[in-house]
C-alpha cells in the first residue's frame, strides 16, 4: 500500500470544506440583498438577527474545522510513521463520506436525528482510526 494513498481522503475533505465555504458569501449576500439581515448583523461573526438558513452553513463550517482535525493529524501521523495500510484508507473514505452525510443533512433538511446519526458515526470511524494507530505505536 502506498503511503501518499491516504492524502487522497484528506484532499477531499478539504475540498469538501472549501466548497461549504463557499456557501456563506452566497447566503449571507442574498440575506442582505433580500433585508433579511443587515451588513453590521455580520460584523462580529454573526448576530441574533441573522435568519437560521444564513447561521447554518456558518455552524456547519466550523463543525467541518474542529473533529475533522483530528483526522488529518491522523492520517499525516500514519504517513510519517509509514502504517498506512488498505484498513486505514478505507476508514479515512469511510470518514470522508460520513462528513459528507453529514453536511448533506445539515445542510438541506436539517433533522437533528439524522444529523446526530451521521455525526456519531464519523467520531466513531474517527475513533476506530485512533485507536489502531494508537495501538500500532505501542
Amino acid at each position: 500500500m502506498n503511503s501518499s494513498s491516504i492524502l487522497l481522503p484528506m484532499a477531499a475533505l478539504a475540498v469538501w470544506t472549501l466548497m461549504v465555504l463557499l456557501i456563506l458569501p452566497y447566503k449571507r449576500l442574498m440575506a442582505v440583498k433580500t433585508r433579511r439581515a443587515k451588513v453590521d448583523d455580520f460584523k462580529f461573526g454573526e448576530s441574533g438577527n441573522v435568519p437560521s438558513d444564513v447561521s447554518i452553513p456558518n455552524r456547519h463550517l466550523m463543525n467541518l474545522l474542529e473533529m475533522p482535525v483530528l483526522f488529518y493529524v491522523a492520517c499525516l501521523t500514519l504517513v510519517v510513521t509509514l502504517r498506512v495500510d488498505a484498513g486505514y484508507v478505507y476508514l479515512a473514505w469511510a470518514f470522508f463520506v460520513a462528513r459528507v452525510a453529514h453536511s448533506f443533512v445539515h445542510l438541506t433538511y436539517n433533522n437533528v436525528i439524522h444529523r446526530l446519526q451521521t455525526f456519531a458515526l464519523s467520531n466513531f470511524i474517527l475513533t476506530v482510526i485512533w485507536l489502531r494507530l494508537l495501538f500500532s505505536l505501542l
